[in-house]
């Protein structure tokens, strides 16, 4: 009998879930197509003024944004400082969120009139000669813009990325990489997958300035432990690959800047556990380096430190930090 009520019970909160996401799915799919309705100007004033209102209303994520910029750059800016760069987050927030919602009318519009790039000969090469190479980037400026772009200029891409608990969001975020030229792989999904796009000359993008349950080593991040996602270096051994940071940010004139920075300098010695650290500190560095420029184009409200190295694993990252750093590119 209690059986039968906990199967009732479970099934219920399931149907009230599900009732959930979809209620939640039509509002979100009737707000994007109303901003897509919008001039660009008109959608970028209202998503920075809810990102203004989520600044003050948000306080968990605010106090998170602030307690981080404060660990990473409390020593050399003041907290008004501080203060100005964790709303300016929160607008910019707004305003990528409205471009990237935006992406179909953007390609229509023309996307090149909105991005401007640097660097990015060697992508064309690599393309021409349907060579594939691993595009390091983060969750930093726009994105989802940025493989829209590398998309409409003739590059085959395939970005790797968490899926939505919301299925319905979830196809929506695919949908919208399809239309616009790239796709996704979800994260922790069969190797398989990954492997047959690099066979067939794809940019792999992906975005390692999160701590979550995949293959991750431990490194520095603003000086601090960070777990990071090793997949990045694990591919780039076993498949001789290029790690090339690319990251894309908004000027003060509401435009976009790409800029394609030269390959990292792997190091790979036959000890794959040290070049692992070491070339994976390279990436967190080259992430690192370009947060440091534009700190208020960086989702500071991530869990980015929640799990630390103790005990042996602590000793250990610290046996390897000097060596690793020595390792890393100026940036």
């Amino acid at each position: 009998m209690r059986e039968g009520k906990s199967v009732k019970r479970v099934t219920h909160e399931k149907i009230i879930k599900k009732m959930k996401h979809q209620v939640l799915y039509a509002c979100v799919l009737a707000f994007v197509t109303v901003l897509r309705t919008l001039p660009r100007r008109a959608a970028l004033s209202i998503m920075r003024g809810m990102g203004w209102a989520a600044f003050y209303l948000m306080r968990s994520a605010r106090n998170r944004t602030l307690r981080h910029l404060t660990m990473a750059f409390g020593h050399e800016k003041s907290p008004s400082e501080i203060h100005r760069i964790a709303r300016q987050v929160f607008l910019n927030m707004g305003a990528h969120a409205a471009d990237a919602l935006r992406i179909p009318r953007i390609m229509q519009n023309g996307i090149h009139e909105l991005i401007t790039a640097e660097g990015f000969e060697q992508l064309d090469s690599l393309s021409t000669r349907n060579e594939s190479a691993i595009l390091l980037t983060a969750h930093f400026g726009n994105w989802e813009l940025l493989g829209a772009w590398g998309a409409r200029r003739g590059y085959k891409v395939k970005v790797i990325g968490a899926p939505q608990s919301n299925q319905w969001l979830d196809q929506m975020v695919v949908d919208a990489r399809n239309a616009a030229g790239y796709q996704s792989i979800t994260r922790g999904s069969n190797t398989r997958l990954i492997v047959r796009a690099l066979t067939e000359g794809y940019f792999i993008g992906v975005l390692i300035d999160e701590d979550t349950k995949v293959d991750s080593v431990f490194v520095k991040f603003f000086n601090q432990w960070a777990r990071t996602p090793a997949g990045p270096v694990r591919l780039a051994r076993k498949y001789g690959l290029k790690i090339i940071p690319a990251f894309i940010h908004l000027m003060s004139d509401d435009t976009y800047r790409v800029q394609v920075k030269n390959p990292l300098p792997l190091v790979f010695t036959g000890d794959k556990r040290r070049d692992l650290i070491v070339n994976t500190q390279m990436c967190s560095d080259a992430c690192e380096a370009v947060i440091r420029k534009h700190p208020d184009q960086w989702l500071w409200m991530m869990r980015r430190w929640k799990n630390q190295p103790i005990g042996e694993s602590l000793k250990e990252c610290e046996r390897n930090l000097e060596e690793s750093v020595s390792q890393s590119p100026a940036g």
